[in-house]
């Protein structure tokens, strides 16, 4: 896919007009295959799987309050350590829930711009890595970032939400 198909799609729009009111620096990068999945991202940057940041949709079972985690393409989520952080039962969100609370789907939910305000949580283990990589709204499509500037931009908590 070439960069102006990429960048007509209403959701990377959506996620370029958010940044460029932040900062004109930041630009959506058009990939020519999938970056779906953190390792496929990876692959097609020619980056770790680490330096990709995957942005993970969570809700507590008991409220159905929903939570944004965003950590390195190379670690998994401990839904345990989030339900302690939480001190509430906290399980994955389902596709459908995913496109209704942030306007996005999945493999291309960005960690910004999403249609409803959500609590959200940075894995430490992303600040290893000088430039990060993040969906744009679209399979295709990823913009890079800074950790400080990520943390700054959405707001989010730094914790450890590993395994």
């Amino acid at each position: 896919m070439n960069i102006k198909d990429i960048l007509e799609r209403n959701t990377v729009k959506k996620v370029n007009i958010y940044l460029k009111n932040i900062d004109n620096k930041y630009e959506i990068i058009s990939l020519d295959k999938t970056a779906r999945t953190a390792e496929d991202a990876a692959k097609s940057l020619n980056v770790e799987v680490g330096a990709i940041v995957k942005s993970l949709i969570f809700k507590s079972i008991t409220n159905s309050f929903y939570y944004l985690c965003l950590t390195s393409g190379d670690k998994r989520i401990s839904i345990n350590k989030l339900s302690k952080i939480n001190n509430l039962e906290i399980i994955k969100a389902n596709a459908d829930e995913i496109k209704e609370i942030t306007g996005f789907s999945i493999g291309g939910v960005p960690p910004l711009a999403h249609k409803n305000p959500l609590k959200t949580y940075l894995d430490k283990s992303l600040s290893r890595f000088e430039n990060l990589y993040a969906a744009a709204g679209h399979p295709h499509a990823i913009f890079k970032i800074h950790f400080n500037e990520l943390f700054k931009i959405t707001k989010g908590e730094i914790v450890d939400i590993v395994d």
